[in-house]
């Protein structure tokens, strides 16, 4: 236990000290840090799949710091002598950064690592480990293509793999592919979305997982048997997952609002319609898992405890997350 205490503090400092850093090689050793911090959490003897997911995570993310290292010496190499080096010394150091947070076209090692996962972990993998390199992204930018790119990338990859999906695990980690499109395009214009973004994107995702981790649910039919019995977290999980999706009334539309609204406001209309249009793939399978919960009844119960638990934190929790969004927006229309 104590041994965790350790490596969770060092995963946030290591990322701490890549936000923070002055130089490429300070950044580089804190993304380091975070790596070598998370694979001692990710293994565990309870679940059988996880040194085949900490292994993959590990080979993935050392062949990124790889990468970064040589795209960082090119660029000191070069000097700023020749631009157009520069700028393609730069696309490598994206692709690298794109490819530690797990954005599509380089999302192939995400969803296999979330499914070899506990819930706990799975919830750092979808949330911290995306803080630094998305920092870095936004402190390097100087390509707007090339990150148009990964976020037209990034949404119809979530959408279309989503849809064929029974595990809950995955399904979170395309839809957290599909939010990275998001965050991407509002860190390109700014910066204070972007982290109003992320932040509201963490709390959401924290209630839904610590619903699922409530109930030791990892797949669909798990997820019908459970919900029968504890209506009271259903209707919580049900809004949850409205607002993971960007339904109006809810707390997670006010973030893709700004977005919209802040890329409307630079004429960049073809990636504000392509981005609403391909997060509606994601919105019907989160459409799909609401109806079914509320639908279908499953009447076997044979590896399911049957249990009345009460997690008061936890739907306080959730109803700040659901009510947040008319909560500030009274507090807007106050001042």
């Amino acid at each position: 236990m104590y041994y965790k205490i350790l490596f969770y503090s060092t995963l946030m400092i290591g990322s701490l000290i890549s936000v923070s850093s002055y130089s490429w090689m300070g950044m580089w050793i804190g993304l380091e840090i975070n790596l070598l911090s998370m694979i001692p959490l990710m293994s565990s003897s309870d679940n059988m799949m996880a040194s085949e997911a900490s292994l993959k995570y590990f080979v993935t993310q050392a062949l990124a710091s790889s990468v970064l290292l040589l795209s960082i010496v090119l660029m000191s190499m070069n000097n700023m002598h020749n631009i157009n080096s520069l700028h393609y010394f730069s696309l490598i150091f994206n692709s690298a950064l794109l490819t530690k947070m797990g954005a599509a076209p380089f999302h192939f090692w995400f969803p296999e690592v979330i499914e070899g996962l506990s819930w706990p972990n799975a919830l750092i993998m979808l949330t911290w480990q995306k803080l630094a390199p998305m920092a870095l992204i936004m402190f390097s930018n100087n390509s707007f293509l090339y990150l148009i790119l990964a976020i037209i990338f990034s949404m119809s990859v979530s959408g279309i793999m989503g849809l064929n999906q029974t595990s809950l695990r995955k399904i979170m980690a395309y839809s957290s592919i599909n939010h990275i499109g998001w965050m991407l395009a509002s860190m390109m214009l700014m910066e204070t979305i972007w982290i109003m973004y992320f932040t509201i994107y963490t709390i959401i995702t924290i209630n839904i997982v610590s619903i699922f981790y409530l109930f030791n649910v990892f797949y669909m039919n798990q997820l019908y048997i459970t919900m029968n019995y504890n209506l009271t977290f259903k209707f919580f999980f049900i809004l949850n997952f409205m607002s993971l999706g960007g339904l109006p009334p809810f707390l997670g539309f006010a973030p893709k609002w700004m977005t919209i609204h802040l890329l409307t406001e630079s004429s960049m209309y073809f990636i504000a319609f392509m981005m609403v249009v391909m997060t509606l793939m994601t919105l019907y399978f989160y459409l799909r898992i609401m109806f079914s919960t509320i639908l279908l009844s499953k009447t076997y119960i044979g590896y399911y405890k049957h249990s009345h638990m009460k997690n008061n934190m936890l739907m306080m929790i959730n109803a700040l997350s659901i009510m947040g969004l008319m909560f500030s927006t009274f507090m807007f229309n106050m001042i």
